[in-house]
């Protein structure tokens, strides 16, 4: 047998005996010809272990890392302190399954309270629940919610959103016969006219992104009138963690669902994931939502204890009537935006905001007085990230800036095409004023 196949030649023979197949491909019937590979996978001859580290080895080189990191679109390059590694990689916590069982796991049931405790603290909402696989996915679960509740079908959403994460909800939602309708932007914010005519009686709510995929602050007070203009409409926020410093919350501008990716929250960008959902919403709403609730008890001798309070959309009980299959959280990555948001805490989260806030204006200010850039949405106000048109050929311009070490922004021209030679760029706390006037000096030359 070998050491990666789990069964040998005559015990796959044994099995197939057993159930009435002739062969593997029997397995596979059903499936019509036309849609099956036929041949053999191009996946070269079995290695050794060794032969396998070395191979590995020299695809991970070809990664470019160490860069001073200009991009964002989604993802970011915040500062996550090294005990984060220490404490989530401990054994008890590294599992390849979240054990749940409060009888045996009151860390990680402890880890989730507090993580639910500082989400809801932080968006304004009453209730978290223990997490979701990413922002894009917490957003498509907050449609479905919003149609559930309402017993509505449509659903509009902001084009602020950017086109992966409503490509995301199309996909998981208009199987579930959801009608996704996109509301335009104005100036690269939400066009509130607009939307406000896309608005009806059979609209389950409107969902908008502040600060929304070109880094705009989204006027989420005029917003929030537009979506509760019919009162059975719901107003659903997707927001990023690491503005919520500075920023207003969006319970306190009246949303009844908040979500987001919360990368930002000490999470290392890896390539581009494992990241983090989390979807808030009041309480109203928390037989509604999916996932799990842990709760704070205590235990038969009186002492302060953790349970898992609420699971009723998974498989226990409503199974047949919930509207999601949601049913585990990002156990370890949940852990590790809990351990930043304790480390941090308000004046920390503050200190982040205000420090990302200020060297992305910064960095804005001197690219415009270059006289090589123009703001893309002049006076529109911004929290890290902003847009410029460049005179040059972008392209050209993050190649240049790779020679020195530097990832540039992102290419708008890439993914729209009204934007032309567009680029995206985000400045976190990271960011040293030496670099961004490195950035600067690279940029205004080319």
């Amino acid at each position: 047998m070998h050491r990666y196949i789990p069964s040998t030649s005559a015990e796959q023979q044994e099995l197939l005996k057993s159930i009435g197949a002739n062969s593997i491909e029997d397995l596979f019937v059903d499936i019509p010809s036309n849609l099956r590979f036929k041949g053999d996978l191009n996946i070269g001859e079995g290695l050794s272990e060794l032969e396998l580290t070395k191979h590995i080895q020299e695809l991970a080189n070809k990664n470019e890392s160490g860069l001073t990191c200009f991009m964002g679109a989604g993802a970011y390059d915040h500062f996550s302190p090294s005990v984060i590694n220490h404490i989530a990689l401990r054994q008890e916590f590294f599992t390849a399954y979240t054990p749940y069982q409060p009888e045996i796991s009151q860390g990680t049931v402890t880890a989730i309270f507090e993580f639910q405790t500082m989400m809801s603290r932080l968006t304004g909402m009453e209730v978290t629940n223990a997490s979701m696989y990413d922002g894009q996915t917490a957003t498509a679960e907050a449609v479905a919610l919003a149609c559930e509740n309402t017993k509505r079908s449509k659903i509009v959403v902001s084009a602020g959103l950017g086109k992966d994460t409503i490509e995301v909800i199309k996909t998981a939602d208009e199987t579930k016969g959801i009608e996704i309708i996109v509301a335009p932007l104005k100036d690269g914010a939400t066009d509130i006219e607009a939307t406000k005519a896309l608005m009806g009686d059979d609209v389950a709510g409107l969902v908008v992104k502040s600060p929304n995929f070109f880094g705009i602050v989204e006027d989420l007070g005029a917003l929030e009138a537009v979506a509760h203009s019919d009162k059975k409409s719901m107003f659903i926020v997707n927001t990023d963690p690491s503005s919520l410093g500075i920023l207003k919350a969006p319970g306190e501008f009246g949303a009844d669902v908040v979500v987001g990716e919360a990368q930002t929250l000490g999470i290392p960008m890896s390539f581009g994931g494992p990241y983090l959902g989390f979807l808030s919403v009041n309480k109203k709403l928390v037989r509604k939502i999916p996932g799990r609730v842990v709760g704070q008890s205590t235990d038969a001798e009186g002492n302060r204890a953790f349970v898992l309070t609420l699971q009723a959309r998974e498989q226990h009980i409503r199974r047949y009537k919930a509207t999601s299959n949601i049913c585990s959280n990002q156990g370890l990555i949940m852990l590790m935006a809990t351990i930043y948001m304790s480390l941090m805490g308000e004046q920390g989260l503050k200190e982040v905001a205000t420090q990302s806030m200020q060297k992305a204006h910064y960095a804005y200010e001197k690219l415009v007085a270059t006289g090589k850039f123009k703001p893309m949405f002049p006076g529109k106000p911004f929290f890290k990230e902003f847009a410029l048109v460049a005179d040059a050929d972008v392209k050209k311009i993050n190649e240049e800036l790779l020679k020195s070490g530097i990832l540039g922004g992102y290419e708008l021209g890439k993914d729209y095409a009204e934007y032309g030679n567009g680029v995206l760029i985000a400045v976190t706390e990271k960011r040293t004023k030496e670099e961004i006037d490195e950035l600067v000096r690279i940029m205004e030359a080319i």
